[in-house]
């Protein structure tokens, strides 16, 4: 119990992270010293010192780190990327017992970090809370075994069922609760995507100005290069890729992908942003987009905001759930917030 008590703290610091991270997982370390916590930190972002680093230094006395045992959420890293490997850091200061939660899906990791520490000597526990560190690291875990970002769909529905009036006219359907959420939603995620209808009519920034956090990079598909030059989305104040079948010169905070015509364009977008090191993605399209990645079995979450009160006379169907569980409801002021899995 006592293990799972301490990797509960580390996991709790790596959560510290969320938004900041990516490409890299969130990682939450603890030292513990005849049961008392010496030292303990988290991977507080991307290209910065790692779990193990921050937690190491925070041990005043370095004398009793060979007699501690130490929680890590994640394998240590046994190469060197931003910053040298952490299996190495441990082995320097004699470390001789790591309790881990989760193995590392990098193939550039893999095992080769708990191989380390044995060949070191080290005495190493694995897989302590395994099911809350692969939730904790769902979008680092889906990236690297499926190839893919992890995808979270995102709409409103009217309390009749439609996500938008029938000339697709703007239409304010969840209260303002659930608008701040949805900023806050986004800005733990790496990237944002609309299609070209929801960018015409809706015009959205896409950014996370009712929430204190990073902006996502803004993704939409634009097949034919329709859009006018003038939507938010090509504003330059935040990096926009923008599919498309037509060839396109790059601008500042600008980039246009250009697709193979006569091919399903999802799979091209998800390799193209499996490329870009993309770990997450928020899509907030309209019904065609929705229900384009629900029936491709492209998605892994469902965030549905369901007003209660709210009706318009005829309009655009909401994406129906059939490829779903729903997993929770929660009320929020005048709306239903529903949750579902693929």
């Amino acid at each position: 119990m006592s293990d799972e008590k301490y990797m509960r703290r580390a996991l709790e610091l790596a959560q510290l992270g969320s938004g900041y991270t990516s490409p890299n997982p969130m990682v939450g370390c603890v030292v513990v010293h005849e049961g008392q916590i010496i030292g303990e930190g988290w991977h507080k972002q991307y290209g910065g010192s790692h779990a193990e680093v921050n937690a190491i230094a925070a041990v005043e006395d370095k004398s009793l780190l060979p007699k501690s045992r130490v929680y890590v959420t994640l394998e240590p890293c046994s190469h060197y990327g931003k910053t040298p490997p952490c299996a190495d850091l441990l082995i320097s200061h004699g470390v001789k017992d790591v309790v881990i939660c989760n193995t590392d899906p990098n193939p550039l990791v893999a095992g080769r970090g708990i191989k380390k520490l044995f060949e070191a000597g080290a005495q190493v526990k694995v897989g302590v809370l395994e099911h809350e560190g692969l939730e904790l690291n769902k979008r680092f875990f889906t990236f690297h075994g499926q190839k893919r970002p992890y995808i979270l769909l995102k709409w409103a529905e009217t309390a009749d069922g439609f996500i938008a009036a029938a000339n697709y006219g703007q239409e304010q359907i969840s209260g303002k609760l659930a608008q701040r959420l949805v900023h806050k939603w986004r800005s733990g995620e790496q990237a944002i995507m609309v299609g070209s209808r929801t960018a015409l009519y809706d015009n959205p920034r896409l950014n996370t100005r009712l929430w204190h956090g990073q902006n996502p990079l803004r993704l939409v598909i634009d097949k034919q290069l329709l859009l006018p030059p003038h939507l938010h989305l090509f504003d330059g104040s935040q990096p926009t890729v923008v599919y498309t079948y037509k060839q396109q010169d790059n601008r500042e905070n600008l980039y246009f992908v250009q697709l193979q015509e006569g091919e399903f364009i999802l799979p091209q977008i998800m390799q193209d942003l499996h490329q870009r090191n993309i770990l997450s993605v928020m899509v907030e399209g309209g019904t065609f987009l929705l229900e384009s990645l629900l029936q491709a079995n492209l998605w892994d979450e469902a965030l549905v905001f369901k007003s209660l009160h709210k009706t318009i006379p005829t309009g655009i169907k909401a994406p129906g759930m059939a490829f779903g569980r729903l997993i929770n409801i929660q009320t929020l002021g005048s709306d239903q917030l529903l949750h579902y899995r693929a």
